[in-house]
């Protein structure tokens, strides 16, 4: 029987926690185990760490440890189990697309955290929570791609200039969130606006011919206040761009990585990814995600928002609308409705 200091059994410090579901779902867990039950004691364990309770005594660190452990036990074995239970399936698909299957499988095995949207503004229900969106569904990324090295030779010359050419990305009057304090009124990610807030950027578009050639045919995300956006993005050396969400699940962003030292990565939801020069890819940011630069040179993202290939033309008028008639509301779009890329 597993003890721990103090010389009390798991089950003793369990007998010391306050009555309640959670006692009486670790007391069954430990009646398994004693019966020497693994999988009915992991499964129960695993259920009872799924309820914890807001407020649990310091003693019951241990308890919580010792589930833990054999959850992930359990966890190991049933995925050696699986395994050899899925290969004949596997093996009669092999030109099948299996990732969302494969995904909920290591959900399953705990692997792999659900996220979900989570906008600041506007939720569009029953679109798919997908953190990375499928290329194909915006063909036009291939013209974007194509102008890579134009788009980044214009940027250069931009930060030419100093860091004058920059502004911060986060300004925020006043008091900012706490996860914002840190990079707020900061050049550390400093931007340079080609579109901001659904209007042209003339002088600096002015200043990047083939960059807005190369945008011409983008199908822009329009949303009185927010959108469209594009904007070239520096993250300096040493930077982390904390975990945030955006707006309205009804846009997508876009990233066109132009200059990625070794060291950059990107987080959507459960899935992380590196920038590949060149490479674009579309996420949701209404899911939560992250950014970070752990090089010794500022890392440069052409960013910009597109519709969520999923709405109709219809729903996409109807958001549009909404958005401007809060904004009409208001006299200005609210701050939690203008939301960060």
């Amino acid at each position: 029987m597993l003890r721990v200091p103090g010389n009390l059994s798991i089950r003793q410090l369990i007998d010391t926690l306050e009555a309640g579901d959670f006692k009486g779902l670790l007391q069954a867990a430990a009646d398994h185990e004693a019966r020497g039950e693994t999988r009915a004691a992991a499964a129960t364990y695993r259920t009872a760490l799924q309820a914890i309770p807001r407020f649990l005594s310091p003693s019951a660190r241990p308890v919580l440890e010792h589930a833990k452990a054999v959850v992930d036990a359990n966890d190991a074995a049933l995925e050696a189990f699986l395994a050899e239970r899925l290969a004949p399936v596997r093996a009669r698909y092999p030109d099948q697309g299996l990732g969302r299957v494969d995904r909920s499988l290591d959900i399953l095995l705990r692997k792999r955290r659900v996220y979900r949207p989570a906008p600041s503004f506007m939720y569009v229900p029953q679109l798919p929570a997908i953190e990375f969106y499928d290329r194909g569904d915006f063909p036009w990324l291939d013209a974007l791609e194509a102008a890579t090295a134009d788009i980044r030779a214009e940027l250069v010359q931009v930060l030419a200039g100093g860091p004058a050419a920059l502004e911060p990305y986060v300004s925020v009057e006043g008091a900012p969130a706490p996860h914002w304090r840190e990079l707020n009124n900061s050049r550390r990610w400093g931007v340079f606006y080609l579109w901001r807030a659904g209007e042209p950027v003339h002088e600096n578009l002015a200043r990047c011919p083939r960059t807005a050639a190369a945008l011409a045919d983008w199908p822009k995300c329009e949303l009185k206040g927010t959108g469209p956006s594009a904007v070239f993005s520096i993250l300096e050396a040493g930077t982390r761009i904390p975990p945030h969400v955006g707006v309205n699940n009804a846009r997508l962003i876009v990233h066109l990585p132009l200059i990625v030292p070794a060291g950059c990565g990107f987080r959507v939801g459960a899935e992380t990814r590196s920038w590949e020069p060149g490479r674009a890819f579309v996420f949701d940011d209404t899911i939560e995600h992250e950014a970070w630069n752990e090089s010794d040179q500022p890392r440069a993202v052409l960013i910009l928002d597109t519709w969520n290939p999923l709405l109709s033309a219809a729903e996409r008028e109807m958001v549009t609308a909404m958005t401007a008639g809060v904004g009409d509301y208001y006299g200005e779009l609210p701050q939690y409705a203008q939301g960060s890329a």
